[in-house]
């Protein structure tokens, strides 16, 4: 296609504008060039974070984007679900949370553009890489590749979108905030093993999305061969080093991984904000115009929604915005200056190339010129353990290891990544501090349950010779599939081992109806084995398996035909030696007993078939509870702390909050008490929460609960105690912060000609919304020590409280100056630090 078909692509824009314009004043024209985006006729630098509209609800949309807004961000960035908008073949569904015209609008009332990945393959760690089912069931299909019935169905749904957005205005030629959009995703990681087919659909691909007119330019992340006038982009945890395809193309960013996601059975990942801002300040530095968070905010897998194997129900991401919607600090503020000291260089960025200086070994800058007078700078240290001075225009200047100044003058350091002066949280996450916590226990004596029979039940079985794979069979209407044979046995010898082969995810073993044995595998590799010894009766014996998906594939080549379930069943240690159960007939059920009765559902809440009494049984597996509870009062969400249960699905009030499974602890090694910023980060660099469950707290939706009684009901297929279970709601943070005289200002108080460094350091303080600073628990001027939540008095102290109270108390943010001038000098000639440790609340 080459240069040709990017002039044509531009013209088309314009005639496409050019008719949009006479009839509408607010269009934009999007364009790139070489350097950036060109947004009416002006590169832009661009600011980019992902929010996917279903992991929240709408309620939350405008306060999440608000805080993206308020953390520098211009654009917002999100995936479109095909297997939730079109979960019957030509049946569409765009409400609720799947209200993706809603979320669009609520981007663009608050001024912000979006980038719409419409794929329609989105992977994001979602069931079935954002697949409908219904489409691996059309006979002959082969996914991602030169197939026609796959073509047929993907150039349909990427229609229905192009025109859903169409009809509501929404593209930006239009007068609509989208700016971009994404046809496929990162299949340039698996391209390889489709072959000449996988370059053919590539190309396809690419046409069809130009066909659709969007008017605005179309991307493709980690597609080395996307044809122009396709942008091919970076994802990763660092971009510094990526060149796009063509000359003509700018450096843009797609995915920068603000951590990483949670499986069942792992530590939680995460990373810290100086590798993060690091990461971001290279990329520009060496000529990125457009990067993009993943994620910004990364909410709740709800439902059956998260992707496998065993992706967690939290899809927290250690983002700026955590799960619940709270602000993470320091990471959100570190961030928020950081946008705000790039920002102050847009013009030098959009208006030349990159100079570059070698400073020294692993030391350079990249200088960027207005006019041969005027010119914005980074100074980059990217040696992984010493730090460095340098001199550059004649100044000096000190780097940290792994650290950029941002110089937007080319002379005053107004922000450097490795130092975090913004305020911080106490406390490891948003529930993480009891005081701040309004908790209501679930009494045993409320509780009501099922107990469901083992095996198949009722009409719903099938007999069929064999073993059968399990997503063919169920068609993922259900995470379970029960496999059910009989083993006669005659003579003396009564005892074997029972070897059961699965592709996973996880299963129950039931022998003559009772439980023998549990197997599962894990995220990296869902395969696993049971070998348990077993005692049979002579004559007939039952055997009863419950194989368990959690999450469909969603990643991989070919990942949509990825099996699962069981495929070889044998007894080993009878007097015939080895004796294959495979082969035989086995009688199946899709679901369980309670998915057929519905008794997740509000209609049943008061039906006959529950249960109650005093002995409420705990520690079993395949059973049902039910308890009404009052939502603790507040405005703010509400979690599920179910450290007591096995492994299930809870409901709230008739909707899903996800799967669960503490059960399952990570493994005990491979955290770190501190994790050295320092150096290239990936998903396993830095861990916390070894031996312990990946996620105890569930995330309840305050719009899911209402005033006066609220229904849980809980599906344990292990075993647990309710009783332990409680609901939580925040009821304040703690915030602290602490600045030393020799910290930079903030990055927003510098000006153009003005000599940063005389200006005075400060600590700001801000609680969230709806909240004010409602005490003061430390505040010292001096040499404290320790750190958030620890601090204590140094041998050098001012005690400063007064002051930090009649500033703060009352406020929802404030801010003090560090300085000897406003809060006394008790050490003349020493290195003083501001420490403060505050509280929020109603």
């Amino acid at each position: 296609m080459g240069g040709k078909s990017s002039i044509a692509y531009i013209l088309l824009v314009i005639l496409v504008l050019e008719s949009c314009c006479f009839e509408r004043t607010v269009c934009s024209a999007v364009t790139y060039d070489h350097r950036a985006l060109i947004i009416d006729g002006k590169r832009r630098v661009l600011q980019s974070g992902s929010i996917h509209y279903p992991r929240s609800t709408p309620e939350v949309w405008p306060e999440l984007i608000r805080k993206s807004k308020e953390g520098g961000l211009d654009v917002i960035e999100t995936y479109v679900f095909w297997n939730y908008h079109e979960p019957v073949k030509g049946q569409y569904y765009f409400e609720g949370r799947f209200d993706l015209v809603r979320f669009v609008k609520t981007v663009q009332e608050a001024g912000l553009f979006v980038h719409l990945r419409i794929g329609p393959y989105a992977c994001a760690e979602w069931n079935y890489g954002g697949f409908p089912m219904w489409l691996h069931f059309i006979p002959g299909i082969q996914f991602r590749t030169t197939n026609e019935l796959f073509k047929k169905e993907m150039k349909r749904f990427l229609a229905k979108i192009v025109d859903l957005m169409k009809e509501e205005k929404l593209f930006a030629s239009q007068g609509g905030p989208i700016i971009l959009a994404q046809v496929e995703n990162e299949y340039g990681n698996v391209e390889w093993a489709y072959g000449v087919g996988g370059e053919l659909y590539v190309k396809w691909a690419a046409e069809t999305a130009v066909s659709l007119n969007t008017s605005v330019p179309w991307v493709m992340c980690s597609q080395g061969d996307a044809p122009d006038p396709i942008i091919n982009t970076c994802n990763g945890f660092y971009c510094d080093g990526f060149t796009p395809n063509s000359p003509t193309k700018p450096i843009m960013w797609t995915e920068n991984y603000s951590g990483w996601f949670l499986s069942f059975g792992y530590a939680i990942p995460y990373r810290p904000v100086e590798d993060l801002a690091f990461a971001v300040a290279r990329f520009f530095e060496t000529g990125g115009t457009f990067q993009n968070y993943y994620m910004y905010f990364g909410g709740t897998n709800f439902g059956r929604t998260a992707g496998g194997p065993l992706v967690a129900t939290s899809y927290d991401y250690d983002a700026p915005l955590d799960e619940y919607g709270f602000i993470r600090q320091p990471k959100w503020g570190h961030l928020r200056d950081l946008h705000k000291a790039i920002k102050l260089c847009e013009e030098y960025l959009i208006s030349s190339e990159p100079v570059h200086q070698q400073l020294g070994v692993n030391l350079e800058a990249h200088i960027y010129y207005k006019t041969s007078n005027e010119c914005a700078a980074f100074l980059a240290n990217y040696d992984n353990r010493s730090d460095a001075n340098v001199t550059f225009n004649g100044n000096l200047y000190h780097l940290p290891a792994w650290s950029v100044s941002i110089l937007p003058d080319c002379k005053n350091a107004i922000f450097n990544t490795a130092k975090v002066v913004t305020q911080r949280t106490t406390g490891d996450h948003s529930f993480g501090q009891k005081k701040n916590v309004n908790e209501l226990l679930l009494a045993s004596s409320s509780w009501s349950w099922y107990i469901e029979e083992v095996g198949v039940s009722g009409n719903n079985s099938f007999t069929e010779p064999g073993l059968l794979e399990q997503i063919n069979t169920t068609k993922d209407d259900s995470d379970f599939l029960w496999y059910t044979t009989s083993i006669n046995l005659s003579g003396e010898e009564k005892e074997a081992v029972l070897n059961i082969e699965s592709l996973g995810h996880a299963a129950l073993v039931f022998v003559n109806k009772k439980l023998v044995a549990f197997g599962y595998g894990n995220h990296d590799y869902a395969n696993f084995s049971i070998n348990e010894k077993i005692s049979l009766n002579e004559g007939n014996n039952t055997l009863d398996l419950l194989s368990m998906m959690v999450g469909v594939q969603n990643y991989g080549p070919w990942f949509d035909i990825a099996g699962a379930g069981i495929y070889f069943v044998a007894l080993i240690g009878l007097k015939n030696g080895k004796n294959d159960l495979s082969s035989g007939e086995w009688t199946y059920q899709v679901g369980v007993e309670g998915e057929y009765l519905g008794l997740d559902k509000v209609s049943l809440a008061n039906s006959s078939l529950w249960t109650q009494g005093s002995a409420l049984p705990v520690n079993k597996s395949l059973i049902w509870y039910k308890v009404t509870f009052v939502a603790p009062e507040g405005k703010g969400p509400l979690v599920l702390n179910l450290a007591s249960m096995g492994k299930g699905q809870a409901w709230v009030n008739g909707q899903s909050i996800g799967r669960y499974w503490p059960a399952y602890l990570s493994p005990s090694t491979g955290c770190t008490e501190y994790c050295d910023y320092r150096g290239t980060h990936d998903p396993s660099t830095c861990q916390k929460g070894c031996g312990q469950p990946a996620q105890t707290l569930y995330h309840i939706p305050r719009t899911w609960v209402h005033p006066g009684e609220n229904l849980l009901v809980l599906h344990e297929e292990l075993g647990g105690d309710p009783s332990k279970i409680s609901v939580q709601t925040r009821t304040g943070q703690d915030i602290c912060s602490f600045v030393s005289e020799a910290d930079p200002p903030t990055a927003d108080s510098w000006k153009p000609n003005s000599e940063f460094s005389s200006q005075v350091p400060e600590v700001r303080l801000t609680c969230e919304q709806g909240w004010q600073i409602t005490s003061v628990n430390f505040a010292s001027y001096g040499t404290p020590v320790g750190t958030c939540g620890t601090f204590r008095p140094g041998t050098c102290h001012a005690d400063v409280l007064s002051t930090v109270e009649k500033a703060c108390i009352g406020q929802v943010k404030c801010s003090i100056p560090v300085s000897s001038a406003n809060l006394g000098d008790a050490c003349p000639g020493l290195l003083k630090t501001l420490a403060i440790e505050a509280h929020c609340s109603e």
